[in-house]
This record gives structure tokens, sequence and C-alpha cells, in this order.
């Protein structure tokens, strides 16, 4: 069976967003997609059986709503649902594994959504070896439309990301926009092969270069190449509004208590509106 495209849902908004975004892209993939109820189980007696059947009854409730929302807005996608005993972090980093993405509801400033609270989703996107896919419940552009903005760091341009963007852009069937960030060297502290002020230009060379043979993978991919001198964060913040996908990397650390984000990918996940896809790499 091929690896489900998951929807981690919990009732909120921003989850039955999650849902219906998850759903398309499901579709697209050609793969099934799973709804994933995690809740907390309780090992004591007495009590924690009570708790665990309200906690199982409360999923099936949100596990039915999620499932409605989906079906209304994608009725040819193959669906299926799951319960997963928490702690939530472990189980989704168990269900990321299985999964061909992970995608989970994000309220971008205000944090992460329902049980995804705060350290829970964050601990998920630094932790997860597979793609994670962060959705908020604003309007956007329509399933298929609003460019993929794809970030490269021309320093470590990675595969697994730039062919996670091309990928995205040909099945949605839209413009990808391959944007790098760059600045000045400081005039006190020069780096042997810097390039110098104004040079973007030369940028816009060695970007082209990278993309060359992702541009002979993806002939159908209409592609936008984009230099922009200024903060990394900032300069995705702005590339990304309007778009359908914003797509930034995150290096997978070999030691667990090393594990995090980065200060770009989390910036994107707190501050752009539009998708957000964390692919891990090493």
């Amino acid at each position: 069976m091929l690896p489900p495209v998951v929807a981690a849902v919990d009732g909120s908004a921003e989850s039955l967003a999650a849902a219906e975004w998850a759903a398309h892209e499901a579709v697209r993939r050609e793969r099934p997609l799973q709804l994933l109820h995690a809740w907390n189980w309780h090992p004591r007696q007495g009590e924690g059986e009570i708790a665990n059947a309200a906690q199982r009854q409360l999923a099936r409730r949100v596990l039915r709503q999620a499932e409605l929302r989906v079906l209304a807005t994608c009725p040819d996608v193959r669906l299926h649902d799951a319960q997963a005993e928490g702690p939530a972090t472990a189980a989704l980093l168990k269900a990321a594994e299985q999964a061909d993405v992970l995608v989970l509801g994000s309220r971008g400033l205000s944090g992460i959504t329902g049980f995804l609270v705060g350290s829970v989703a964050l601990g998920v996107v630094a932790g997860a070896t597979r793609p994670v896919v962060l959705v908020r419940a604003v309007p956007r552009p329509r399933s298929g439309h609003g460019d993929v903005v794809l970030a490269i760091d021309l320093g470590e341009p990675c595969d697994e990301v730039v062919e996670f963007g091309f990928a995205a852009a040909r099945r949605s069937r839209a413009r990808l926009r391959a944007v790098h960030a760059w600045h000045a060297p400081g005039p006190l502290t020069p780096r042997p092969g810097d390039i110098g002020p104004g040079d973007a230009q030369e940028w816009l060379g060695v970007l082209s270069a990278v993309l060359g043979r992702w541009r002979d993978k993806y002939p159908d991919v209409e592609l936008l190449e984009t230099v922009v001198e200024g903060r990394p964060s900032q300069v995705l913040t702005r590339a990304a509004s309007g778009a359908g996908l914003l797509v930034v990397g995150r290096r997978i650390s070999e030691r667990p208590l090393a594990r995090r984000t980065g200060p770009v990918t989390r910036a994107a996940i707190q501050h752009v509106e539009c998708p957000v896809a964390v692919v891990p790499h090493f």
C-alpha cells in the first residue's frame, strides 16, 4: 500500500483547513488520505478508563466532522481515519514516519492550534524525517492556484528541498518561483569567495546553474528565478504573499537534543499565511 497523506485533526478551524488541503494533495499525489486524531492516554485504573473512553468518543466526533468537511470539498479522495494515543508529539512523529507527507493546522503568530500546542507542533516539525506541511485557516488561492515559492540557500542547495518544490508545482500546475535571499558581506568581515555588493546578476547566474538539471527534469514547470537582497526570513515572507505554497528546508540533526527548526523556518511558520512545507534533509 502506498504511504498516505496524513492530516492531524482536532476539531479546530485550522485542522479542518489542513484536512481539506491534505485531501486535495492526496488526490494530486494519487495517495489515500488518513485523518488522524491523537489523544493522551490515562494509565490509571478507574478514573483513567473513564477518561480514555471519553477521549475515544471525542475522537470519533472530531474525525467525523473532518470527514464531512473533506468529502464536501474533495469527494474523489480515498479516505480512512485513525486514532492514536499520545503523548501527541510522539504519536504524530510516529505517524509521520509512515506518511508520504504529514499536514498540520497552524495559527501562525498566535501559536499552533488545539492539541498541537506550541512545543508539540514545533517538536513535530523539528523531529520529523518526512515532509510536514503547516496550513492556516485563512483565505488563500484555491487548490491548484498560486505560485509555489521555493526557498533556496545557494550556500547549501539541497536536492530534497528543490525536488519537493518542482514536484509540487507540477502536481498543482502552478508556476515555481525559486527565491534566494542574499546580502553583501560586511566591510570588516569579508569572506573568501563572497560575491560583492550589487552583484545580484552574479547570484542569479549561480541560482540558474544550480537549477539547471531540475529544469531539464521538469520541463513542464514554469520557473521564475529570483534573487533579493535582504534577510531571508523577511524576503520569504514577502515572496510568499499570495502564494499557494512555500517550501523551505530543515537540516536533520543526528542528536535528538539538538533538533530545531532554524530561524528561517520558524519565521515562515509564524508569519507566512500560505501553507508552508518543511522538508527535512541531511
